[in-house]
C-alpha cells in the first residue's frame, strides 16, 4: 500500500508533529532566533483586538522567500514603519495546521497544472491562544485570495460532517471526500503598516509532516505582503526589490506535499524545491562564516 492509499480514508487520523523534530544543532540557528527576537523587541506592539481594521480576509498576496539572515537584515530597516503584533507580551507566535484533500490530491493538483481557481481546505490552531478555525481559502486567478473561516472547538483531525456544508458553500468539493494529508508548523511574526491597510506575516520554523515522514526547513523564511491591492510602493516591497529579492509563489501545502508524497506528480514545483535547497545552503553557509 502506497502512502496515498494510506491516507486515502476520511477517518484516517495522521499523527501531529511532535514539538520538536530532530534538527541539526547549529549554533548559528539558535543565535539567528535570538537575533530575530532582540529585533522585534524594537518594533512598536499593536493588540490582537486592534487588528480588525487590517483583517484582509480578501486581499492580494505577495510572496517572498528568502533566508532568515536576509529576514533580519529588512526588519532591522523597517522597525519605525510597522507594529508588530504583541500578545502576552509574546511576538513569535506558533501556529499548529492540518490540511485536507481528496485521495487523488484534487486541490494540490489544481494548483500544479496552474488552474485559475485554486482551493485550499485546512484546521488551524493558533497554539497560545488555544483558538481553533476551519478555514477554505480561494485564490482567484493568481491575483487576489479570499478566505472564509468559522470556529471550531479544536483543531480538527477529521472533516466533520457538520462543517460539511460550510466547506461545499466556498470549495467545489465533496466535503465528505476529504481526508487529512498534511501537518504543517511554523512561527510567525504579524507586522501591520502604520501609513496603509497592509498586513506582513514573516514565518519561520517551518516543518511537515504526514505521519510517516516530516522534513524541516532550517534557515528558510516566508514573508507575505497582504493588501487591498496591489501597492509597489509598500515599504516592505521596496526593501525586497533593493535586496535583489523577488517575489515569488510559495504554498506551504504545495511543497510540503511536493516534499513528502513522492508519488504525486510534482514536476511545476521544482524550481520552488530548489530554491529552498539553495537558501538552505546558503545560510549554513553563513553561519560557518560569521
Amino acid at each position: 500500500m502506497n502512502t496515498q492509499q494510506r491516507f486515502a480514508s476520511t477517518g484516517h487520523v495522521i499523527p501531529p508533529l511532535p514539538v520538536q523534530l530532530a534538527q541539526p544543532n547549529r549554533s548559528g540557528q539558535t543565535a539567528g532566533k535570538a537575533g530575530l527576537q532582540d529585533l522585534l523587541a524594537q518594533f512598536e506592539p499593536i493588540a490582537l483586538a486592534q487588528m480588525d481594521a487590517v483583517a484582509l480576509l480578501d486581499r492580494t498576496d505577495t510572496k517572498y522567500v528568502l533566508r532568515a539572515s536576509q529576514l533580519n537584515t529588512a526588519l532591522a530597516a523597517l522597525t519605525n514603519e510597522y507594529w508588530v503584533l504583541d500578545i502576552a507580551n509574546v511576538r513569535l507566535h506558533p501556529y499548529e495546521t492540518l490540511y485536507f484533500d481528496t485521495p487523488d490530491f484534487a486541490m494540490y493538483m489544481r494548483h500544479h497544472a496552474g488552474r485559475p481557481l485554486r482551493y485550499k481546505v485546512r484546521s488551524r490552531q493558533y497554539v497560545e491562544s488555544q483558538r481553533s478555525f476551519l478555514e477554505v481559502k480561494v485564490k482567484a486567478n493568481a491575483k487576489r485570495t479570499s478566505k472564509k473561516r468559522v470556529e471550531t472547538a479544536a483543531l480538527m483531525t477529521r472533516m466533520s460532517p457538520e462543517l460539511g456544508p460550510f466547506v461545499e458553500s466556498v470549495a467545489p468539493v465533496a466535503a465528505n471526500s476529504l481526508a487529512p494529508k498534511l501537518w504543517n508548523t511554523f512561527s510567525r511574526v504579524t507586522l501591520v503598516n502604520k501609513h496603509t491597510p497592509e498586513r506582513l506575516t514573516l514565518d519561520v520554523d517551518l516543518r511537515f509532516g504526514n505521519g510517516l515522514d516530516s522534513v524541516v526547513l532550517p534557515g528558510v523564511a516566508v514573508a507575505e505582503v497582504k493588501q487591498e491591492s496591489i501597492d509597489r510602493n509598500s515599504e516592505f516591497i521596496r526593501l525586497m526589490r533593493a535586496m535583489a529579492i523577488h517575489p515569488s509563489s510559495f504554498s506551504k501545502y504545495c511543497v510540503g506535499v511536493a516534499m513528502l508524497y513522492q508519488e504525486v506528480k510534482h514536476n511545476n514545483f521544482k524550481p520552488r524545491l530548489q530554491l529552498v535547497e539553495k537558501l538552505i545552503r546558503e545560510e549554513n553557509h553563513v553561519y560557518r562564516t560569521h
